[in-house]
């Protein structure tokens, strides 16, 4: 199933502290997966990220705002996937 909802994002900001509160014990049966949500829900927070970095670069006013929002956009986007999550076990 890929199918996609729509949650807040207050509450999808919620979720993911909940998850940092945690602390599954290392060799838990459930450590694997319970690192691979959380990395790809910050990876996700990135991306609103990333994609309102890219919206200051179309909205921009001047050339040299433009310029520094697609610097920051370059710098977003070259650390996308680079989130702190806990270890996995191997």
């Amino acid at each position: 199933m890929s199918k996609n909802v729509l949650i807040p994002l207050t509450l999808f900001m919620r979720l993911i502290e909940l998850l940092e509160y945690w602390d599954i014990p290392e060799h838990h049966d459930l450590r694997f997966e319970y690192c691979d949500v959380l990395w790809e829900l910050k990876v996700k927070i990135q991306k609103l990220e990333l994609r309102e970095a890219y919206s200051k670069i179309i909205s921009a006013d001047s050339e040299d705002s433009r310029h520094d929002a697609r610097i920051e956009y370059l710098r977003q986007r070259h650390c996308l996937g680079d989130v702190d999550v806990p270890d996995i076990p191997f």
